[in-house]
């Protein structure tokens, strides 16, 4: 496998993600939107204002396999340490470790800017994630039931964390 390169997001490469996001959307429980997500939402929540927080298209043999991100956990001061983690790949890239190397290379991202603690909530269906994550030093520390209705039936998150300073 060739190595992976995580880019600053570009305005231009915000269609091919928000397709990739809008994917989950329709086929899985792994985004709890219900309905596409349309572009001016999908900019909102990829380009962050504070330069602490960014999103990087993870690029491999100079095509795009999807998108990780770290974003604020909350809106409250007493939780600028704290960063939320997420990441979306092309369905075709997932199981190939590309995962786990974003995951990697966001902590490493996070730690140079002081972060203490990151966190990443996934829809309990996920197993794949679950798996990522905690093969990748997270701990579940939340477990939420039945707080996402989407498809006629309701769905669990789980939260996991890791301290990584």
């Amino acid at each position: 496998m060739s190595s992976l390169l995580f880019k600053p997001l570009e305005t231009s490469d915000i269609p091919f993600l928000m397709d990739i996001y809008n994917h989950f959307v329709l086929h899985t429980t792994y985004s709890f939107h219900t309905e596409p997500v349309a572009l001016p939402e999908f900019t909102e929540s990829v380009i962050h204002a504070n330069p602490r927080y960014q999103t990087y298209v993870i690029m491999q043999n100079e095509m795009p396999q999807g998108y990780v991100q770290i974003m604020p956990h909350k809106k409250k001061q007493a939780y600028d340490t704290t960063g939320e983690v997420t990441i979306y790949l092309h369905p075709t890239y997932v199981g190939k470790g590309t995962g786990s190397a974003s995951i990697q290379y966001i902590e490493t991202f996070a730690k140079e800017r002081g972060f203490h603690s990151l966190i990443a909530t996934v829809c309990a269906d996920n197993s794949a994630s679950i798996h990522m994550f905690t093969r990748n030093g997270y701990q579940q520390c939340a477990y939420y039931r039945e707080v996402g209705f989407k498809w006629g039936q309701f769905h669990d998150i789980v939260t996991f964390q890791k301290i990584i300073s």
